[in-house]
């Protein structure tokens, strides 16, 4: 996956972005103050990363508030359990 000299990840649509942070969020297992929280515009390469700095992105703070993010976490240890049989 190509990177920015920042090294960060590229994500070349704001929407890519957003949707790679809701599911890091659902893959990953992040502290309460960890993690990337946003999505930003680089001034270096004119892509989008996430960030762990500034507010909340509105649609991730809704998915957390409304407990999506949980469900979709349960949803996959479930897969990974039935996985083994």
């Amino acid at each position: 996956m190509k990177k920015c000299i920042s090294g960060k990840r590229i994500y070349h649509l704001h929407q890519l972005a957003e949707d790679a942070l809701i599911e890091a969020h659902i893959h990953f297992e992040y502290k309460s103050d960890g993690g990337p929280i946003a999505v930003y515009q680089c001034d270096e390469c004119g892509d989008y990363h996430l960030t762990s700095r500034g507010p909340m992105n509105e649609r991730l703070a809704g998915l957390l508030k409304d407990g999506t993010i949980k469900r979709e976490k349960e949803a996959g240890r479930w897969q990974s359990k039935f996985k083994r049989y």
